[in-house]
This record gives C-alpha cells, sequence and structure tokens, in this order.
C-alpha cells in the first residue's frame, strides 16, 4: 500500500496537475491554430503564391516516386504555424507590458510615516 500512496501524492503534486492542464490546454488550442492556417492564412496568402507558381497541389507531387511534395507542404505549414503562434505570443507580451505598465496608485503611507510627517510639519510651524 506504500507504493500507492507515494503515488497518489506524486499525481497529486501542483507540478503534474498543472502540466496535465497545460497539455490539455495545449491540444485544444493547437487544433485552434491548425485551424486557422489551414482555414484562414493558407487561403489568403499560400493559395495565390502557389497558383502564380502553377503548383496549386503541392502535397500531391510526387518526382521518382518520393512524397516530396506532402514533406515540402508539412515544412510550409510548420512555418506559417510558427510565425503565427509568433505572432500571437508578441501580442500577449505587449498586452502584458502595457498592463505591466500602468501606473499603480503608491501606497498610503504607514502610520510611522503619518506621525514623521506630523513631527516634520510641527517642527516647521
Amino acid at each position: 500500500m506504500g507504493m500507492i500512496k507515494e503515488f497518489r501524492s506524486f499525481v497529486m503534486k501542483g507540478n503534474v496537475v498543472d502540466l496535465a492542464v497545460g497539455v490539455i490546454i495545449g491540444g485544444a488550442f493547437g487544433s485552434i491554430v491548425n485551424s486557422l492556417v489551414a482555414d484562414i492564412i493558407t487561403p489568403i496568402l499560400l493559395q495565390p503564391a502557389l497558383k502564380a507558381a502553377g503548383a496549386e497541389d503541392i502535397a500531391s507531387w510526387k518526382p521518382g516516386g518520393l512524397l516530396v511534395g506532402k514533406f515540402i507542404a508539412s515544412v510550409i505549414s510548420f512555418i506559417v504555424i510558427a510565425f503565427v503562434l509568433f505572432l500571437i505570443v508578441k501580442g500577449m507580451n505587449a498586452a502584458k507590458k502595457k498592463e505591466e505598465a500602468a501606473p499603480a496608485s503608491p501606497p498610503e503611507p504607514s502610520t510611522q510615516e503619518k506621525l514623521l510627517m506630523e513631527i516634520r510639519d510641527a517642527l516647521k510651524k
């Protein structure tokens, strides 16, 4: 039974639970980014460029029977996804910096500081 207790304490640690939540959210976010790239960015940016080059379906290109076109399409997809993620993270970091840069109200003086200010004001008089 000692091993089960040890396993339970390991699983219930914050690190493991946080990692599990991160993996699940990462998977969901990955599908959002894939959809953004496949359904919005690729048709807007990549399809016109492929049509202009005369290679509308690059994934079906098979010189010598090798699926080189499929590999090239995967590399292009990776680059586009990485760039989109870069832009998303950059935007989030910029928003975070603006939030951190917002001036906070100055802290209220402590009772000791208030007493010292009263003494200073009394000495000035």
